[in-house]
């Protein structure tokens, strides 16, 4: 049964070779006068991306001042100082260069400009958020999906706490998105992000509740292409379609489309599970998430395995037969066999970290925020489940 739903997507998209050059006239129609170039690596210098950006603003007289350094589960020192920076030199528009780490810190300077105070107190729940100054940005990662998402990450380096924020005021005004920007990418990162990108449309179809048919097919076929596009990229990193391919998937899983008439928001406790072990080990975020999930699939999919048993038809082609629970284990089996195919870990020792009981035990204590919360939809998780899925993924 389809549930009733508000669809909200008002970022504007510009997509195509060569669209940065347009970032002078995106920003200027916002009515704004100084920008914050938010970045994280010297990429964006050494490729001269950063110079086209500037010429673009320098031709429509808007001036700007700089700060990079974001780092993978952006820290939250670096907000501080993008909130220093920006108060002290009047910004009033923040341009995400970057992918889903640079935007989310974006937005949470952005958050902070708007209401002032510590702006951590909206990530740990102790305030409301009201407002955001504008956010645009020219994405060079297809990953997060922040680009048209209304959320935000970020790693409070006292005690390692990574947590999420969504409000529709931090949602990007623009997003430019040139695949030819995403040519310069590692491997490790392009297939982190395809990860992710897979994982914000399967949080959402794996819920316990009712679905809409056509999202499902939304969701299965952008899964299809992800797949289909990443296999194209272990072999040929510019080949410009499966760039363009990933990079709007990037932007569709996570905007409200895969899961716009189900009747729950996703599950989502692979993410949570994720956020403490970045918190605690630093690791890539679609590494770890890949990491995680075989771990998570298995202990949940009694729960309804008819819905893995027709994800694996759908995405893999996997044949169906009357014994759900076998094709349910099939399509698990067939989503670790990608994530290996395209050398991403699917457990703890893969990803190259090995927690103590003892750390554990902190990671469990934090995904549910200590004490206060449950995780997941298609099957509800307490501590003791959480940690049982970490002890299993610590055990491959």
């Amino acid at each position: 049964m389809t549930t009733d739903f508000t669809y909200y997507t008002p970022t504007r998209v510009v997509f195509g070779k060569d669209t940065e050059k347009q970032v002078g006239t995106l920003v200027k129609e916002q009515g704004c006068k100084k920008v914050l170039l938010h970045y994280g690596s010297e990429s964006a210098k050494r490729t001269g991306l950063l110079d086209r950006i500037k010429a673009s603003l320098d031709a429509e007289n808007i001036s700007y001042v700089e700060l990079g350094g974001v780092v993978p589960n952006p820290r939250l020192s670096k907000v501080h100082e993008g909130i220093m920076l920006g108060k002290r030199e009047g910004v009033d528009f923040l341009l995400a260069v970057g992918g889903g780490s640079v935007i989310d810190s974006a937005k949470a300077i952005g958050y902070g400009l708007y209401h002032g105070g510590e702006v951590w107190d909206f990530y740990d729940q102790k305030r409301q958020v009201e407002g955001c100054i504008p956010v645009g940005t020219v994405l060079t990662i297809a990953a997060a999906g922040s680009e048209m998402s209304n959320s935000s990450v970020i790693t409070n380096e006292d005690g390692n706490l990574k947590r999420g924020l969504n409000h529709d005021s931090s949602r990007c005004k623009f997003a430019i998105m040139n695949p030819e920007l995403t040519y310069t990418l590692p491997q490790y990162q392009t297939m982190c992000g395809a990860v992710d990108i897979m994982m914000h449309t399967m949080e959402r179809y794996f819920i316990i509740d009712d679905t809409m048919d056509l999202t499902d097919e939304i969701a299965e076929g952008l899964l299809r292409t992800v797949i289909k596009s990443a296999l194209v990229l272990k072999d040929t990193y510019d080949d410009y379609d499966a760039r363009a391919n990933i990079m709007w998937a990037s932007s569709l899983s996570h905007n409200g489309l895969t899961g716009a008439g189900n009747s729950a928001p996703g599950d989502w406790a692979p993410h949570q599970l994720e956020h403490e072990m970045g918190g605690m080990f630093d690791v890539a975020h679609g590494a770890g998430l890949a990491a995680i999930w075989d771990s998570w699939a298995r202990y949940v999919y009694k729960q309804k395995p008819e819905r893995f048993a027709a994800f694996g038809s759908a995405v893999f082609g996997i044949e169906r037969t009357e014994d759900a629970e076998a094709d349910a284990l099939k399509a698990i089996e067939q989503v670790k066999a990608f994530f290996k195919s395209i050398s991403m870990p699917t457990n703890f020792r893969e990803l190259g970290i090995a927690p103590t009981e003892e750390q554990i035990d902190e990671m469990t204590l934090k995904a549910t925020f200590f004490g206060k919360r449950t995780l997941g939809n298609f099957l509800v998780l307490g501590a003791k489940e959480i940690k049982d899925i970490y002890m299993d993924a610590n055990q491959g």
